[in-house]
């Protein structure tokens, strides 16, 4: 059966600009549910007493990405997720919660400098997978830390309305 095509791709307006703003990481575990409909995200539940925590990222910094991987052989197809953050600073509450970071499997919402949210390792859970952190050699470079965060879906990322980010950042009753 072939997988039916749905519309038009026209070129749009050039409105649209490169970067993240910020990320919310929770611990994958730790979320029970996703409702999501055509691509769009309406609904996370978090187990009782945990949230979303959010990381706010120095300007042009930090960004994800989605490559394809198919098989023509197998009939297959997946998506490798990679996020970048970057955390500027070296400092121990820093260094504490990276350690935290790379200890668990982690689900992320990336906002965008478009103002658009997306939900990174729905399925499998994102995995920090590299990095560097050092002090830097001159005055001007960078003292902190960069953590790559990657993760292999079935699908791409999926939009997540704006409306549900407020409820995530406080923890679920």
């Amino acid at each position: 059966m072939a997988c039916n095509l749905t519309q038009n791709m026209t070129i749009d307006c050039r409105d649209s600009v490169g970067g993240a703003k910020e990320i919310l990481f929770i611990e994958f575990d730790n979320v029970t549910t996703i409702t999501e409909a055509s691509g769009v995200v309406t609904a996370i539940t978090v187990a009782t007493g945990k949230q979303f925590r959010r990381y706010q990222v120095p300007k042009e910094t930090s960004f994800f990405t989605e490559a394809p991987n198919s098989s023509v052989q197998n009939g297959t197809i997946f998506y490798q997720q990679e996020l970048t953050v970057v955390l500027n600073k070296m400092q121990a509450n820093t260094r504490n919660e990276i350690q935290l970071l790379g200890q668990n499997r982690l689900l992320a919402i990336v906002l965008d400098l478009n103002g658009r949210y997306w939900l990174l390792g729905k399925e499998r859970a994102l995995d920090m997978t590299g990095g560097e952190g050092g002090t830097g050699t001159a005055t001007g470079d960078r003292n902190g830390y960069s953590r790559t965060f990657t993760g292999m879906e079935r699908f791409m990322a999926p939009e997540v309305q704006s409306t549900i980010i407020t409820a995530l950042l406080s923890p679920a009753s």
